[in-house]
């Protein structure tokens, strides 16, 4: 796997990431956040979800540079980042509910 396919599956993780926090900013909720903890509110989340999806697009244009007009498998790489984290944030909260109140 390239290092164009990796900068791809991280940034699809990246940018996978942000959604769940910058929803939690829209609505005012507390969402789980290395920078607070459970205790990360809105702006906390904002600034989560913002740091993710700058450096999930910041990867994903270097990884697209030069590259031409088709992506190939960097997009497939960025899906299955996307995917990959997906799932796991799907069976952490299943199993260890870490957003739930305490």
């Amino acid at each position: 796997m390239g290092s164009t396919r990796v900068s791809s599956f991280v940034a699809g993780v990246l940018v996978a990431n942000s959604a769940p926090h910058l929803a939690t900013a829209v609505t005012g909720r507390r969402h789980l956040t290395p920078l607070a903890g459970r205790n990360s509110g809105p702006a906390v989340n904002a600034v989560w979800g913002g740091v993710n999806l700058i450096g999930g697009l910041a990867l994903l244009a270097r990884s697209h540079r030069g590259g031409g007009p088709h992506w190939g498998g960097e997009l497939v790489a960025f899906e299955a980042g996307c995917l990959a984290l997906a799932a796991w944030m799907a069976g952490t909260e299943r199993v260890f509910q870490p957003n739930s109140a305490p």
